[in-house]
């Protein structure tokens, strides 16, 4: 008989380091023999994080259109193309950002109803500081909406453990008092201390994700119509833009530019970020990752390519506190505006831009299984 397959799932808010955190699992993982495949979710097709996992040679699979909750059939099917290609011994799977209840939508039902094909390991939230520490201290003045900051703590309520990620940005002092203010909002849950950026800390995430027992049990008392409307109150873009140009240009300095640009024309409109991450790639494997998480935050080049080249695929995700059609307007007149500069040509692939409409999930248990 095949041995069930250990299915991870990992939370947090947008911009939180989710996929960096998968990206150093998947690692951890397949370095210890084991195969492993990534199912990534999202409101919108044309993920960065797809083309960045699949640009560092991970297996991946995507769920466009809504949150793994409301497409839980789409994830089973995903699941088995990867079954079918990989063999894997391990799936990970990143949810949308601005989800929450999953443990009543997404690891009861696959308990109760895969209990044969799945083994599910516990479910770990990651922490956001930027806006985290604002929202618990009750003096958030960033633009989210209480409905907003709902979800997020929400979303840390069903964790089986709390991961405070992004210590490497922090002093030791700033992680101590972080830490004691997640416990005494969530006291009883284990709180992790990693950074997925380095891998201090990852031995212990490791190894929580290891243990077996009463896990997943967390089902939440839910207002959906809050949750859905802080949804809503964050616009989505995904843009999809050809850059082609007479001589060679730098991807990182294109990544960078567009991101500067951005962070500048959303913080003069009092709009806040969620998450803004573009990746930049060619032909020949190079690509450039540049992300924001915060408008407080400064810009960072994750994942420099080092590379001048002569045409690129350029993808621009964002959640920000906006009106999505503002935003897709604001990244157009961005990307055309740098043409000079870089002396390039833009044509526009795809653009998915959008608010997330309201949550229905395919399943929901009341109580545990």
């Amino acid at each position: 008989m095949t041995a069930p397959i250990r299915f991870i799932m990992l939370g947090g808010f947008l911009g939180a380091g989710k996929t960096t955190t998968l990206a150093r699992l998947a690692g951890s993982y397949m370095q210890q023999g084991r195969r492993v495949g990534i199912v990534t979710n999202d409101q919108a097709a044309n993920l960065v994080d797809t083309n960045l996992l699949r640009s560092l040679g991970f297996a991946v699979e995507e769920v466009p259109g809504a949150c793994f909750c409301c497409r839980f059939d789409t994830l089973i099917d995903r699941v088995a193309a990867l079954e079918a290609s990989q063999r894997p011994e391990v799936i990970l799977a990143e949810p949308v950002g601005s989800c929450t209840d999953l443990v009543a939508t997404v690891v009861q039902p696959l308990r109760d109803l895969y209990r044969r094909q799945f083994q599910i390991a516990p479910y770990a939230v990651l922490f956001k500081p930027s806006h985290g520490r604002k929202i618990l201290q009750g003096t958030s003045r960033g633009g989210f909406s209480p409905k907003a900051e709902y979800i997020f703590r929400k979303q840390l309520e069903e964790a089986d453990a709390i991961v405070l990620n992004r210590i490497d940005e922090m002093s030791p002092g700033e992680v101590d008092d972080l830490a004691a203010l997640v416990t005494a909002h969530y006291p009883g849950t284990p709180l992790l201390r990693i950074s997925a950026k380095t891998g201090e800390g990852f031995e212990a995430l490791l190894e929580f994700l290891h243990q077996d027992g009463a896990f997943g049990q967390k089902i939440l008392s839910i207002d959906y119509d809050t949750y859905a409307e802080g949804e809503a109150e964050l616009g989505w873009l995904n843009s999809s833009i050809h850059l082609q140009a007479a001589s060679a240009f730098a991807m990182d300095d294109v990544v960078l530019a567009v991101m500067h640009a951005l962070r500048e024309t959303l913080t003069q409109q009092g709009s806040e970020v969620a998450h803004l991450k573009t990746i930049a790639t060619e032909e020949g494997g190079a690509f450039a990752v540049a992300n924001l998480v915060s408008t407080q935050e400064p810009v960072t080049l994750s994942l420099p390519s080092h590379a001048s080249v002569g045409e690129a695929d350029l993808i621009v995700n964002a959640r920000v506190a906006i009106d999505p059609q503002i935003l897709d307007a604001e990244v157009r007149r961005i990307v055309d505006a740098l043409r000079e500069r870089f002396g390039y040509q833009a044509t526009y692939r795809q653009t998915q831009s959008l608010r997330p409409g309201r949550p229905i999930p395919t399943h929901r248990y009341n109580t545990a299984r």
